[in-house]
């Protein structure tokens, strides 16, 4: 049974729409791309898949529970998290205050231990900070813990993003665009760290990117939409060779 499912899934906008019937399937520890040009309906997908909007037809499913008409919380809280392709970082608090806000959901005191500071209050935030710390070595952020997020460079606030999406222990990660706006050798830096990201933490990532070497080189396997519809499936080898692919999107850059 896959651990994501998407069925016939449709999203109407009026008259236009901007995904139609959809299928797709996610295993577990599967690193998924999703490609096509701008207006292709790749983000409005993973705004459908993560509450963000309700389809108007078709299913979602996770671990076979129905996702649709979930709030985005809910399904945060069910194991699915993203980032997106504009950074959306709390940029006047700081970077551990970003992580521990995302972790806020794994903090299941009482309302009394809370408002009372009892010692159990005290000594979960002990160990929420511990496990926050613990994300950001690993991302290589940790003596950054107490500077502004604003004031991070832009790939360290990128590599932020994913770490406070991490930090809700997610089964599946949605990286909506994550090479936006970086040069050369942050790209390669963030080719190595996708490939960090599903080594440590053995979880699906399925990936939006317009970078075809970033995706042609972590992906296992892609999904090529155009106008909504899903074009193609494949390896990436299958991808490149796909001859419909090749003349909606690629071109010769492959």
């Amino acid at each position: 049974m896959p651990l994501l499912e998407i069925k016939e899934l449709t999203k109407n906008f009026g008259g236009l729409a901007a995904v139609s019937n959809v299928n797709m399937e996610l295993g577990e520890n599967q690193l998924v791309g999703l490609i096509g040009p701008n207006g292709a309906g790749k983000t409005t997908l993973f705004n459908l898949i993560t509450g963000v909007y309700e389809p108007s037809e078709g299913d979602v499913l996770l671990n076979n529970q129905r996702l649709n008409g979930k709030k985005p919380y809910t399904i945060a809280d069910l194991g699915l998290s993203r980032t997106f392709q504009n950074i959306r970082l709390f940029k006047d608090l700081t970077v551990m205050e970003n992580v521990l806000i995302a972790m806020n959901s794994k903090n299941k005191e009482s309302f009394l231990s809370s408002v009372l500071r009892l010692p159990s209050f005290y000594k979960k935030e002990a160990l929420l900070e511990e496990e926050a710390f613990r994300l950001l070595a690993i991302f290589g952020l940790e003596k950054k813990a107490q500077n502004l997020a604003k004031n991070l460079p832009y790939g360290e606030q990128r590599r932020l993003e994913i770490v406070r999406a991490l930090a809700t222990n997610p089964k599946i990660l949605f990286l909506d665009e994550p090479a936006a706006g970086m040069n050369p050798q942050e790209t390669a830096d963030l080719t190595e760290l996708i490939r960090k990201i599903q080594a440590e933490f053995k979880i699906t990532i399925l990936l939006i990117e317009h970078d075809m070497s970033l995706v042609m080189d972590v992906c296992e396997r892609i999904y090529v939409l155009e106008y909504g519809r899903v074009l193609a499936e494949g390896t990436p080898e299958e991808i490149k060779g796909n001859p419909a692919v090749i003349k909606a999107y690629l071109g010769g850059d492959l």
